[in-house]
């Protein structure tokens, strides 16, 4: 949830950690902080953004060539100055970032209190801060000492920074089920919650696993386990440009990302689809594809975004591999005892590659014996380390909060693996497979051309930004599109707004219908068209006002609906790519006419490593 930011080198930290705290906003805004050492230590930390602690860190001229930094997304206690971080320990010799949650943090805080501890906050991150000063003092112990004996008896999640003021020429960093990578460069060395804040320093990263902590000094650096078993670090180049985590002259991240689709899906498929068109080669299936194919069973689990594109995954494996589809929401799917058979093919979504519930989702799936299949688009991210094969979506980074490239990237990984397999089981033809193939290839151009109502969905913005309820509809593959266009609604707009299949309105949705309640009816044409009408209808008979989503040159629903917005033709298993942009666009101009903070919704952060 929490960024993350340390560095430590020749080059003043104040002003890197600061840069790399905006990078990282989007994983939380709710207050920030930071500590720069230079013979003494500093700590600065408010309530509020990042623009917040920067203005008072302005007041001061102190600064040093060490120091880490947080953004943080309160779990345990309000966003203030005190829950705020750094965190730091009674005797004041531990400084504490931490992004995660210390489950056993109320038996420690008991255990501490009883030996005298005061606590001034109400964090779990403070707990921690004084374990390890409790135990450096009475054990007489070295910092790396305390912090690896206090991690041994922590349960729950972390990543961590940590600055010893005793041993004050190095950062200590630990990792379990919150993502840490350390940015390997010359004299220096960062830390961060991605690689985002490190990438215009260096392009060499070591992706730090669970369990691993680091010893980072300006020139050298050691990694172990919290068992001290040591580790040969990996060092790995990443291919990430400054442009693509930068506005570059739009007003937010989510209206570039909902302009980057047609380039988010090229990229997706490039390379992947052959030149003929007469197939695609998923090289992360390519020694599981048979078995995929042999498959009785396949579950998605997935959350949010990812759990709409898996029903439309549902929907493309079941029509085109005929293997029967479950889709699971991970955090219900991990505690309710599902039945996972030997053989089943569990596929696991994530734009992150870090959701906290899909990585547990993911475990219990293997512990189970079934073969786990990653979707993820953050190279080097945890779901791709741990499930036996997958596909990265190559959407780029995704700063916005609410997500829209990796929506539909996901979609497209999906499109072409029940393609692949359902060619593979002779489910579909060699001509059908040539033919869905070269209409892949035809949807970023498509896009383009959907993006043109832009200016159309800011205007039906206007006559709607005053609702407080709104209704989606779709059929097929487009109730998934429905149901994301309403997320979209909730999510940056603060708006109540529920999708449902348009089959279900007359099943209680119809009671909620008058002339203050805007429908979005999902209504491209494909085999159900001619119910949507009626639904159309029904809905025009009881004053609803009708926003529809259609097929170019659609005369009929124009006719009856009171605004339309549409996109190009397309074959059904990609309808949806089509369909959910003008909801992308209608919910982003509806948010900033609201003058909502459309790339920071209040309450949310993108990647939940939390439950």
């Amino acid at each position: 949830m929490c960024g993350i930011v340390g560095y430590i080198g020749s080059k003043p930290a104040r002003n890197i950690i600061l840069n790399g705290l905006k990078r990282l906003e989007y994983r939380g805004y709710d207050s920030a902080g930071m500590a720069i050492v230079n013979g003494d230590t500093r700590i600065f930390k408010c309530k509020g953004r990042v623009t917040d602690l920067e203005e008072m860190v302005k007041e001061s001229d102190f600064n040093g060539t060490i120091g880490m930094g947080h953004t943080r997304w309160a779990t345990h206690g309000e966003p203030n100055e005190l829950n705020a971080h750094p965190q730091v320990s009674f005797k004041g010799n531990f400084i504490v970032v931490h992004n995660g949650i210390i489950e056993n943090y109320a038996l420690l805080k008991k255990h501490l209190q009883g030996r005298g501890i005061d606590f001034t906050s109400q964090t779990d991150t403070e707990v921690l801060a004084n374990l390890m000063e409790h135990l450096y003092i009475e054990g007489d112990l070295t910092a790396e000492q305390a912090v690896t004996l206090a991690l041994n008896r922590v349960e729950g999640a972390y990543g961590l920074v940590i600055i010893c003021t005793k041993e004050p020429d190095k950062l200590f960093a630990a990792k379990k089920g919150s993502p840490l990578v350390i940015g390997v460069g010359d004299g220096e060395n960062f830390i961060a919650s991605d690689a985002t804040p490190i990438v215009e320093y260096t392009q060499r990263v070591i992706y730090m696993n669970d369990d691993d902590l680091a010893i980072i000094k300006k020139d050298e650096l050691s990694l172990k386990t919290i068992r001290i078993t040591k580790i040969q670090p990996v060092v790995r180049e990443i291919d990430l440009k400054i442009g693509e985590i930068d506005k570059e002259g739009f007003p937010h991240f989510m209206l570039k990302e909902i302009f980057e689709q047609p380039r988010a899906i090229h990229d997706t498929f490039r390379g992947r689809v052959l030149p003929d068109h007469s197939g695609v080669m998923l090289g992360g299936l390519h020694n599981v594809l048979d078995t995929m194919s042999h498959a009785e069973r396949i579950v998605i689990a997935a959350c949010g975004t990812s759990w709409h594109a898996g029903l439309i995954g549902e929907y493309l494996f079941e029509e085109y591999t005929r293997i029967p589809v479950e889709v699971e929401y991970a955090s219900e799917f991990r505690y309710r005892n599902p039945i996972i058979r030997k053989g089943d093919i569990v596929i696991a979504i994530s734009q992150s590659g870090e959701t906290a519930d899909t990585l547990a989702a993911i475990r219990m799936a293997k512990s189970k014996e079934a073969m786990v299949i990653g979707i993820c688009n953050v190279v080097g991210s945890s779901i791709p380390r741990e499930t036996d094969a997958g596909v990265y979506t190559h959407a780029g980074p995704e700063i916005g909060v609410a997500s829209t490239k990796a929506f539909t990237t996901q979609v497209t990984v999906l499109a072409m693996m029940a393609f692949e397999i359902g060619h593979l089981k002779g489910v579909i033809s060699d001509s059908f497979y040539r033919e869905l193939i070269t209409e892949l290839v035809s949807v970023p151009s498509k896009i383009e051309k959907a993006l043109k109502v832009n200016e159309q969905a800011l205007e039906i913005g206007k006559l709607i930004r005053d609702t407080r309820n709104a209704l989606y509809l779709g059929r097929g593959y487009l109730f998934p599109v429905a149901l994301e266009g309403a997320l979209k609604l909730k999510e940056i707009s603060y708006i109540h707004a529920e999708g449902y299949p348009a089959a279900e309105m007359k099943h209680g949705p119809i009671a909620l219908i008058d002339d203050n309640m805007p429908v979005v009816v999902v209504a491209t044409k494909d085999d159900t068209y001619e119910k949507i009408i009626n639904n159309i209808q029904e809905i025009k008979a009881r004053k609803g006002k009708v926003i529809a989503i259609v097929t170019e040159g659609d005369e009929i629903i124009k006719r009856i609906a009171d605004h339309v917005l549409e996109v190009p033709e397309t074959l059904a298993p990609f309808a949806a790519l089509l369909a959910v942009i003008p909801l992308q666009l209608l919910s982003y101009h509806i948010a900033v006419l609201r003058g909502c903070n459309v790339d920071q919704p209040r309450n949310l952060a993108k990647s939940v490593t939390v439950e």
